[in-house]
């Protein structure tokens, strides 16, 4: 019998990383887990299936808890002193530095990639200006970190023996980092979790962690113009106070905060549409969305152009904008409106069953069975 070993960059949070790394757990129920930290509170530990990880020297270092992302130039040195040599399959859950982990030429070593390191690559420029490091001395010391993150990076690419993407967009973007093919199998999306409701109400829905890159402050903007259309707001995170702001005297828009899975799935059944204006690497919430029923208004960049039939298609569920401006989203909805009895709302459902945890499950496990054959 193989013996597996998972490994995971960091356990703080349950996101969408973790939602594959859960299904992994539950595929391969003897496997072993590892991680450069793990601070997940004792009461959400669920996804994690009554496993012990064993963590690196990153758990031990002052702070760690709540800085843990400051040790980040100490995680490539971490991740290579985790001893996997007993295990005949290891197979990483990396959008840091997971895939670093090292392996032997009789192990087979597969990496499901989420993206390869943003902040390092293609987005580096975003990053510094939004982290204030884009001059002065701290951001040539990041500069030159991130260039070093690079070159391992690069180099650890070739201890993998197969890659998996979560989108043909992040196949493509590993593809330009590493030159290397990556077989796509989408994340697992709980659908069961968000039934099919056709009782749609008159307002729009946006859910999603408040930070700058979500673009959350650019849908309220965009229906602060529009005092006509209702707006509902689910989530909280640093960017609260300032979308607090902007949605100040708007009698359209409803700051609803966090809300629970089952409430988020209440709301997204009753909306009469899903706006999503990130660029994401594949974007579990438009998903979810269309699962019960909810056409989508996203932007078009990124995985949801895989996840989101367009309304140019023969079976649209969802609008796209072409541009994170208020005026692209304001002329989508508009277009929304317009073509809205176009958009059937079971098959919105049936194309978010597309991605459901069955599907996922057959095709990781259909994987690592060949790809363990033909390792011999």
């Amino acid at each position: 019998m193989k013996r597996i070993a998972v490994v995971h960059d960091w356990l703080t949070v349950y996101a969408g990383a973790e939602r594959v790394l859960e299904q992994l757990l539950r595929l391969f129920p003897d496997a072993d887990l590892f991680s450069v930290c793990d601070f997940v509170p004792e009461t959400e530990r669920g996804f994690l299936v009554g496993r012990k990880p064993t963590a690196t020297f990153i758990q031990n270092l002052p702070g760690a808890r709540t800085r843990y992302r400051s040790y980040l130039p100490l995680m490539p040195l971490a991740i290579e002193q985790l001893d996997l040599s007993g295990y005949d399959v290891v197979i990483s859950s990396s959008h840091a530095v997971a895939k670093g982990v090292l392996t032997g030429p009789d192990q087979l070593h597969i990496s499901y990639v989420h993206t390869p390191m943003r902040y390092a690559w293609d987005l580096q420029h975003q990053y510094l200006r939004e982290s204030g490091l884009n001059r002065g001395l701290k951001g040539w010391l990041a500069r030159y970190f991130l260039h070093r993150m690079r070159i391992w990076d690069l180099r650890t690419a070739n201890g993998v023996d197969a890659f998996v993407a979560n989108s043909e967009f992040i196949a493509r973007r590993i593809w330009k980092t590493y030159r290397r093919e990556a077989e796509v199998i989408y994340p697992p999306v709980d659908t069961e979790a968000f039934p099919l409701c056709t009782d749609k109400e008159d307002f729009y829905l946006t859910a999603s962690r408040l930070v700058p890159y979500k673009r959350i402050d650019m849908i309220v903007r965009a229906f602060a113009e529009m005092p006509s259309r209702q707006l509902r707001v689910v989530g909280d995170g640093p960017d609260s106070a300032k979308i607090q702001r902007i949605a100040a005297g708007c009698s359209n828009i409803s700051l609803l905060g966090y809300k629970s899975a089952a409430e988020l799935a209440v709301l997204m059944g009753r909306a009469k549409a899903f706006v999503f204006a990130a660029e994401e690497d594949f974007g579990i919430a438009p998903v979810e969305a269309q699962a019960c029923g909810t056409p989508v208004i996203a932007y078009g960049r990124g995985g949801v152009l895989e996840s989101v039939n367009g309304i140019d298609t023969s079976s649209p569920t969802g609008v796209f904008f072409r541009e994170q401006a208020e005026i692209s989203l304001r002329n989508a909805i508009e277009t929304f409106e317009a073509c809205a009895d176009q958009i059937d709302y079971v098959t919105c459902r049936r194309n978010a069953d597309r991605f459901s945890v069955p599907r996922f499950s057959a095709q990781i496990t259909a994987l690592v069975s060949d790809l363990y054959g033909r390792k011999g």
